[in-house]
């Protein structure tokens, strides 16, 4: 399974990156915003930024909502790396961008994919990734995870090479049920990564292998 953290942070992505686990990046015009990343051409230095940390794939998404505009802007962001990956809205008009682009041969991301029929649309017109929020859809008390569950079995039975990647991650259990049903990629931000680490036992077990260790010396 692929990790991507989800910030525009880039001392977080350099975190991430070091750990030597970090497989891509996703962003969004809130992440930006959040970073103080403000204007067309900010945000695109800001992506060129975060390919140069990131040896993978580097979602930028599209602000228009019609197919001229996803067409547009989305042919300029992959101008700006080969890495970059088009992240398109799951709308009508962005079917039919994600077809484009496909037939162009640039990456696409179909993201705010909430059921299993958005997910089909996208892989049928050749994204490259889709992006369930599966914490999303826990919030409003549906099973995030059952819909990872569902995608995970359409493409299996069609061989769809579409890749499921998780989004809208809350915490670390979120990762290892992801991992479980076979969620190609989970996109989530820093801490849920860390924690991955953490166990009080492993936390117990060296400070006791230390204090012995002390008798050795």
């Amino acid at each position: 399974m692929k990790f991507f953290i989800d910030t525009a942070n880039l001392a977080q992505i350099q975190e991430a990156q070091d750990l030597g686990i970090l497989d891509g990046v996703t962003t969004n015009p809130s992440l930006m915003a959040k970073e103080g990343i403000i204007g067309a051409d900010a945000v695109k230095a800001h992506y060129a930024k975060i390919c140069e940390l990131v040896d993978g794939d580097v979602s930028a998404e599209v602000l228009s909502v019609d197919y001229e505009g996803m067409i547009a802007e989305g042919e300029e962001l992959a101008k700006i790396h080969p890495n970059i990956v088009v992240k398109i809205p799951m709308t009508k008009d962005g079917v039919k961008a994600l077809s484009y682009f496909s037939k162009k041969g640039i990456k696409t991301n179909c993201t705010l994919i909430f059921s299993a029929g958005q997910a089909l649309l996208a892989a049928k017109a050749g994204a490259t990734f889709v992006s369930p929020f599966l914490g999303r859809l826990d919030d409003i008390s549906t099973d995030g995870l059952n819909l990872i569950d569902e995608i995970r079995t359409i493409y299996d039975n069609y061989g769809f090479e579409t890749q499921i990647l998780a989004a809208s991650i809350r915490h670390s259990m979120h990762i290892i049920d992801c991992a479980k049903i076979g969620a190609d990629v989970i996109t989530s931000p820093l801490a849920p990564i860390l924690s991955l680490l953490k166990h009080p036992l492993t936390d117990n077990g060296l400070a006791q292998f230390i204090k012995d260790s002390e008798n050795l010396k």
